[in-house]
């Protein structure tokens, strides 16, 4: 097969665009967009365990705080209040922020995120359990809220070494992780017997 001739270009052949891929297949590889008031998307063990250490962060600071003038019942009812307080406002706030399209969300998304997160509520179970069976025994109201509080670090360490673990961190990393956890939990004591009592 000859060459060109001397000073001549063979001529180019223009590139052929690719075939345009037709709607259906586009949309194939797409994911579907959530139906208008379809509940939400099941949360990964990550976002469950983030209620759960924030309610039990708010225990902890309420039982922080008390006076020895309150009793271990009326104790038990603020940490409640203020613990259904914040996550009916925290509820309230993400629906608002999820409004688009001129819809509102449906009840059964309502109640699928309300349940989602009532781990906030029910982490402070454990602590009050433990400050009220505490004042059953004829501890005072410091004491029994020193136990709670006691309770309510150790959860927290848990919820720590969990939330470590499950990013798989090993040895000291895991180490450094449970212990800030229980730092908090110190000084929370501390602001308590220290400061607030000397208030009193």
């Amino acid at each position: 097969m000859t060459g060109a001739p001397p000073g001549r270009e063979r001529p180019r052949v223009p590139a052929q665009p690719a075939p345009a891929q037709p709607p259906a297949a586009r949309a194939s590889r797409e994911p579907p967009a959530p139906a208008a008031g379809a509940p939400p998307a099941e949360p990964s063990p990550h976002r469950r365990r983030g209620p759960g250490i924030y309610g039990t962060i708010i225990t902890a600071a309420v039982l922080a705080v008390a006076g020895p003038s309150e009793s271990g019942t009326d104790l038990a009812v603020s940490v409640l209040v203020t613990l259904l307080v914040y996550w009916v406002a925290e509820q309230y706030s993400d629906l608002l922020g999820d409004l688009h399209g001129g819809h509102l969300p449906s009840w059964r998304s309502v109640g699928s995120a309300l349940r989602g997160s009532w781990g906030m509520v029910s982490a402070s179970f454990i602590p009050l359990g433990a400050l009220l069976f505490a004042e059953l025994l004829g501890a005072s109201t410091t004491i029994a809220a020193n136990v709670g509080l006691a309770m309510a670090v150790l959860l927290l360490m848990v919820y720590a070494w969990q939330a470590g673990h499950a990013a798989r961190l090993t040895g000291w990393r895991l180490t450094i992780v449970t212990s800030l956890a229980a730092v908090l939990g110190l000084l929370m004591v501390v602001l308590k017997d220290v400061v607030i009592l000397s208030m009193h």
